[in-house]
């Protein structure tokens, strides 16, 4: 008895302090693996990364951003088998547990600590959801222990199947697909809620390594994979053993659809570069954002098309006119493999933009040839002269302050001092010079000099002001040149300005979204009304408007009419010097389209036939206004109050009398200014009026 008492004692003494000291490791060691785990603010607010997604003006869906491409789906519309392909192949003790199995930890703790083995065992769905999560996929025991300690989080703050809802939609499926939406899409063409049997069980199957089991890469392991899932769900009961080997012998049979080709490269990187800097990269690429734009697909379709073939067109020509070693239209670059020396041929470039008139709704947006050759948007980024397309704001400014069409600007030569520089002495494209011609004459046939001189009279700075009111944001010089276009500005902020025109006067600020929403549906931003001011009165903007719809109907843009477009338009060409930049700026009361033709580094694009607006802008803007007008009403543009409409006769644009001999409509906005009769024609007049060009 006492030597019983003796060892007990001894055991006591010895052993016991073994023992504490154990348990005081193993709790300095829990407590440590403890602070090194994610907060449990993080473990409550997880978050997947999903794609952003663009809509069109449809609420279609026509882009994604993401850095892995997932959509969420409920479990709730999972169907029933795919649920129970998971837990009869990846853990059939899922809601007994309660996120670790001991029996497995036992088994591994003795393999790492008996065999020198690295820590191994089957783990259960909410392990592998916190490795995913929140570890590394090394295999030692110090991430092992992590792992039991998170799932054991994991399992006290989401309920069993929560868990399975995230597993779903967090895992990789391969091929570029995270989560079972996205692998069901990509795998089948079809969403997860549909789904067959044998699909879904295919879908389980790769989840331990999705590229060795991809069924793209290896459809014959992807078949036995699946076909252990299969025998999986038969061990358990979901299956009988005629239905596991009818759909073991089954093949593989894949639907895999190809990513639809994304328009609207351009515009969507007007929106990225918008969102990023307004709320950061996280929210473009993780966040799971619906962004809702103005974009229509089908007329960005037909833009981009239009766009390249005109412009492989326009290339061709150039090839075949300029030698592959003339140093204007190549340059020299270093071949990056044998560090040669080469001449490589300059590439002609194109822009477009098209705005809904009334919303400011940015319709469609073509930056260049191709986005893939370069991100550069010409649309937004291209500062470049505007030629003869500036003119309209001379006008603006000239009505404003009172002249109107039927007056007669000289088209004769000008010299004009320059304090400091040389003398500024402009000629018209053709070289001619014509003389008294009215306002109207001269904007219809683009005379530079009709503007110029009309400038003068009213003085520059007016037209800066005018232009800049209208949504110029660029910098313009109040000088003559001013006038025929110096001052650089961007397709964007052109287009935008011609807008005015159309809405009587109204600036319309552009926009490329209508809403976004984050991942649970809630508005981050909502703009359901345009952001509109009135900067012209209406009957000056419909004045410069009724000059703009000569120069369609009869003047430089008159090819827009023999193309086959003969709704009501307005708009103008613009040619600069040298013919470097191509222009065409043009509207409907409905929708205005801004084109430019050009080399980014500048170049003559031709000669005076064949490198002018007309030539080159103008068929591009015809062929895509034919179709974004296709189902649209051919309403004309609405008088406004405030306008008169006289007829005058063609010899001297004064109010026709009953023996003029041809006659035209004028528009006025002054009533004083509509009372001479034609002294030409009227019997009763005194004095014989000079003949002026209309």
């Amino acid at each position: 008895m006492k030597t019983r008492r003796r060892i007990l004692l001894a055991f006591v003494f010895i052993v016991g302090p073994v023992s504490a000291a154990t348990v005081a490791w193993v709790g300095a060691t829990l407590w440590q693996y403890e602070k090194e785990l994610p907060s449990i603010e993080k473990v409550y607010n997880i978050k997947p990364r999903l794609s952003t997604r663009l809509y069109d003006r449809y609420d279609r869906p026509f882009y994604d951003f993401y850095t892995e491409r997932r959509e969420l789906v409920p479990l709730a519309n999972l169907p029933p088998h795919l649920i129970q392909s998971l837990l009869a192949t990846e853990d059939r003790d899922f809601y007994q547990h309660w996120g670790v199995q001991w029996r497995a930890i036992v088994r591994a703790v003795l393999v790492n600590a008996l065999e020198g083995q690295r820590a191994q065992g089957g783990s259960t769905i909410t392990q592998q959801l916190a490795r995913q999560l929140f570890l590394t996929p090394e295999k030692t025991l110090p991430r092992k222990i992590k792992e039991w300690m998170m799932a054991i989080k994991l399992e006290r703050i989401y309920a069993k199947n929560e868990i399975l809802e995230m597993y779903l939609n967090h895992n990789y499926f391969g091929a570029g697909a995270y989560g079972i939406q996205a692998a069901a899409q990509t795998y089948f063409g079809k969403k997860a809620e549909d789904l067959t049997l044998i699909e879904g069980a295919l879908l389980i199957g790769v989840l331990p390594a999705p590229t060795l089991y991809s069924p793209m890469r290896n459809p014959d392991l992807a078949m036995k994979r699946r076909n252990t899932v299969l025998r999986s769900l038969l061990a358990v009961g979901d299956i009988d053993a005629a239905a596991c080997d009818s759909l073991s012998a089954l093949p593989i049979e894949l639907h895999a659809t190809e990513a639809p080709t994304q328009v609207g490269d351009y515009f969507a990187e007007e929106i990225r570069r918008y969102i990023e800097k307004t709320y950061g990269v996280e929210a473009l690429y993780t966040e799971g954002w619906s962004i809702y734009t103005t974009l229509d697909p089908d007329i960005q379709r037909v833009a981009e098309q239009t766009v390249r073939s005109r412009l492989d067109s326009l290339r061709g020509v150039a090839a075949a006119r300029y030698p592959a070693n003339d140093p204007v239209y190549t340059y020299i670059v270093r071949d990056s493999v044998t560090g040669r020396l080469t001449r490589v041929r300059k590439k002609m470039q194109a822009a477009l933009m098209a705005i809904d008139n009334k919303t400011g709704g940015v319709l469609a947006m073509v930056g260049g040839y191709d986005y893939g050759e370069s991100q550069f948007n010409r649309v937004t980024q291209a500062l470049r002269q505007p030629g003869s397309a500036f003119k309209p704001f001379v006008l603006t400014a000239a009505v404003e302050a009172g002249f109107k069409p039927s007056d007669t600007i000289l088209d004769a030569p000008v010299l004009i001092k320059i304090p400091g520089a040389p003398d500024y002495n402009p000629a018209n494209f053709d070289g001619k010079f014509l003389g008294p011609v009215t306002i109207r004459f001269g904007y219809r046939e683009s005379r530079n000099l009709v503007a110029i001189r009309l400038l003068q009279k009213i003085d520059p700075q007016r037209a800066v002001f005018y232009a800049q009111r209208m949504g110029i944001t660029t910098p313009l010089l109040p000088v003559p040149s001013l006038a025929i276009g110096s001052s650089e500005v961007t397709l964007y902020d052109l287009t935008a300005a011609y807008t005015t025109f159309p809405n009587g006067g109204i600036k319309t600020v552009p926009t490329l979204i209508r809403k976004i929403k984050d991942r649970f549906g809630r508005t981050v931003e909502d703009h359901p009304a345009p952001r509109r001011e009135e900067v012209l009165s209406a009957p000056t903007a419909y004045t410069v408007l009724d000059v703009l719809k000569s120069v369609i109907d009869s003047g430089t843009a008159a090819s827009a009419r023999s193309r086959g477009f003969w709704r009501p338009a307005a708009g103008k060409t613009g040619t600069t010097n040298e013919y470097m930049d191509n222009w065409f700026i043009g509207f409907t009361p409905q929708i205005t389209c801004g084109v430019w033709v050009g080399y980014d580094l500048k170049t003559p694009i031709g000669g005076y036939h064949t490198g002018t607006g007309a030539a080159t802008a103008l068929p591009i803007w015809t062929d895509v206004m034919k179709f974004a007008s296709r189902d649209l009403t051919p309403d004309d543009f609405p008088t406004p109050d405030g306008i008169l409409k006289i007829m005058v006769c063609q010899d001297s644009n004064k109010r026709a009398s009953e023996n003029c001999p041809a006659i035209r409509e004028e528009v006025f906005t002054n009533p004083d200014d509509t009372l001479e009769v034609c002294p030409l024609h009227d019997p009763n007049a005194r004095k014989k009026a000079k003949r002026v060009r209309l």
